[in-house]
């Protein structure tokens, strides 16, 4: 291993299996170095950066510590304080920790994995109820692993960084109140968050990159732009303002020309079913306490948290040929989903929401062609959007419904998808859901952040649990037509068909067009690209003589399908009139007075303060309709 390899190294992978740097072979076996630049890399070392928060907090404090995991960006520990009046932590207690864990780090202690029988286990951490809890509860074998880090020992499976002195920089970020396993009926815990690098110029640009996120909070500019507002009488269901709404609705309505380009068909589906539907789903013995559930006439019903049983209702409702394959639903229905008001965090995490939902029944041999469709559809939204993203494939788990062969056989179509689209992509082995393997997208926005919206989702389980069929007139012991054999005997439809059951393909690209949004408002900074914009035009008139032509001018644009207002406020000069409608964010100011008037044209500028001239209004169109057709995100530059 060269020096520099060497000293960047935070963790290894053995045979697959992330391992300690330290910890010897017990096999011959494959070697991988991983640094912090990787997904699992940042894992480890943020799990590690966890260890020491947790071993400053029980220095600091003396409570019972819980659960300290790393999280999407850094980690977090769970503590418990005996005191019944314990206030909470504060800036004070966070500055505390902070040189706490710097002289931690400074110490060098190494992280030593140690392996224990749970009666041990159960007899050290006798002080502590809740180690305890998960030594009852979640350690199945006879024994099980801790970590040691200075005085620290935890309950662990690692691995971690060879020692604390690898974290270069360190900072407790915020505190809040938490439950013990989310349940609000259990105990109330602090949490504190923490974020760490190897580096610490790294932390520095973190720091500038979080004072940009709150100037860019979608909270703070829906608010600041009129887009959207929460009301306590409705928590986690947002009210959208008609410049959110426009928005919104811009955003499906791309989503629906690309469907009609794409062979997808719309439906629409009921937003309440009878407790029956969800128990053939699953959902209700799996999902309930995620549902809002309502009795009527002495029946249970429950509010769709998701699409797919509807779906598969309208597949079952007429015999399906092998030619009718593959049918593609496509869904924007609302769905709900019964978050504890604690988890509601503005547009990102809601309780009423919709999505680009559709499912693609099709037969076994058609998943390829299908999933390189769908990443395709992928590729075309993200790129309007101009949003990266990294795709990995998640494959089989321990536990998982169906044959072994067809696993396989569909995790190398969805395999060769990828490579033939030209893809980059990571395994995540055994990180497939029970009932199909699949492909997990994750998107980075204009603040580096990583997010997860789209979906493609294999299902083996579903077309199964609703007895779905398709006519097939080949050999059912043939994979021609792909499929699981269901019977030999014909249909009354199809006298020579046998039948066969199809794949479902779940497919998001926007996911919940609410959180979307929320991450779009983020990345564009409040400053929507035209196509997109519920503030595209501003008129302007130069005095109040020139308000009639320019109200004349806002309702030509209006006509013509765009959003435009006119200001002929007259306590307002034109250069303040300009200045507002650039800080409002609409794209163009369309300034008119006495030769405009005469000559049927405006004088174009941009938010930017770009100067485009002089043109006529049937030019204005003409370019607008060109912008919006193009979508581009550089509208003001290319007019």
């Amino acid at each position: 291993m060269n020096k520099k390899l060497a000293e960047h190294a935070v963790i290894a992978r053995v045979n697959g299996e992330l391992w300690d740097l330290l910890r010897p072979f017990e096999k011959d076996a494959s070697l991988e170095i991983l640094n912090f630049d990787s997904k699992d890399g940042q894992y480890v070392f943020w799990h590690s950066s966890a260890h020491v928060l947790g071993e400053a907090l029980e220095q600091a404090y003396g409570g019972h510590l819980c659960y300290g995991p790393p999280v999407e960006e850094g980690f977090y520990y769970d503590m418990w304080f005996p005191q019944k009046d314990h206030r909470g932590l504060n800036q004070d207690d966070h500055s505390l920790l902070d040189n706490i864990c710097r002289q931690i780090c400074k110490e060098n202690q190494p992280f030593e994995r140690l392996e224990m029988s749970k009666e041990d286990l159960l007899e050290m951490f006798a002080y502590n109820e809740f180690k305890c809890r998960i030594i009852r509860n979640k350690i199945t074998t006879p024994t099980t692993t801790v970590y040691r880090c200075g005085p620290l020992i935890d309950l662990c499976r690692g691995p971690h960084v060879r020692h604390t002195g690898c974290i270069k920089a360190m900072m407790v970020t915020k505190s809040s109140s938490a439950y013990w396993e989310g349940r609000a009926d259990a105990e109330t815990l602090q949490r504190v968050y923490g974020i760490s690098f190897p580096d610490p110029k790294r932390l520095k640009e973190w720091k500038h990159f979080q004072e940009e996120a709150i100037k860019r909070d979608h909270r703070k500019l829906g608010v600041e732009q009129k887009l959207f507002f929460f009301h306590e009488l409705s928590p986690g269901s947002c009210f959208f303002l008609p410049a959110g709404a426009h928005i919104y609705n811009t955003l499906i309505s791309f989503i629906r020309s690309e469907y009609r380009r794409r062979g997808f068909q719309e439906v629409i589906t009921p937003n309440i079913y009878n407790s029956s539907l969800w128990e053939i789903s699953g959902h209700w013995q799996h999902y309930s306490e995620n549902m809002f559930k309502i009795d009527i006439e002495k029946q249970q019903f429950g509010l769709k948290p998701m699409n797919c049983p509807g779906h598969c209702l309208m597949f079952a409702k007429e015999i399906r040929s092998h030619r009718d394959l593959p049918l593609r639903f496509a869904d924007f229905g609302v769905l709900h989903r019964n978050e504890f008001s604690g988890a509601l965090t503005g547009l990102t995490r809601v309780r009423r929401f919709q999505q680009d939902d559709a499912h693609i029944f099709c037969r076994e041999d058609q998943i390829k062609d299908e999933i390189k469709s769908c990443l395709d559809f992928l590729r075309c939204v993200y790129g309007v959007f101009g949003f990266t993203f990294e795709l990995y494939l998640s494959t089989r788990p321990e536990k998982f419904m169906g044959e072994p062969e067809l696993w396989d056989r569909a995790e190398t179509q969805l395999r060769e998808s990828m490579d033939e689209m030209g893809l980059r992509w990571e395994l995540n082995p055994g990180d497939g859901a029970f009932y199909g393997p699949k492909i997990d997208i994750t998107i980075m926005d204009a603040l580096r952040r990583r997010h997860q919206c789209a979906t493609i989702q294999l299902d083996f389980q579903m077309p199964t649990r609703f007895s779905l069929v398709y006519a097939c007139e080949t050999d059912p012991t043939s994979t021609m037509n792909g499929g699981d054999s269901i019977a030999h005997v014909p249909t009354t439809n199809h006298p020579e068909a046998h039948l066969r059951r199809p794949v479902i393909i779940h497919r998001a690209i926007l996911g919940s067009v609410e959180r979307i949004m929320a991450i779009l408002t983020e990345s564009f900074a409040g400053k929507w690209p035209f196509w997109l914009s519920p503030r595209q035009a501003l008129v302007v008139p130069v005095a109040s003589p020139f308000d009639q032509y320019a109200t004349e001018v806002k309702t030509r644009l209006h006509d013509a399908g765009f959003e435009v207002d006119v200001d002929t406020d007259p306590g307002r000069t034109m250069n303040k009139k300009i200045r507002t409608g650039q800080l409002a964010q609409y794209n163009f100011i369309l300034v008119v007075g006495e030769k405009e008037a005469n000559s049927g044209t405006v004088n174009v500028r941009t938010r930017d303060n770009k100067i485009h001239g002089e043109h006529t209004v049937e030019h204005v169109i003409e370019r607008f309709r060109a912008l919006v057709e193009s979508k581009t995100r550089d509208a003001e530059q290319e007019y």
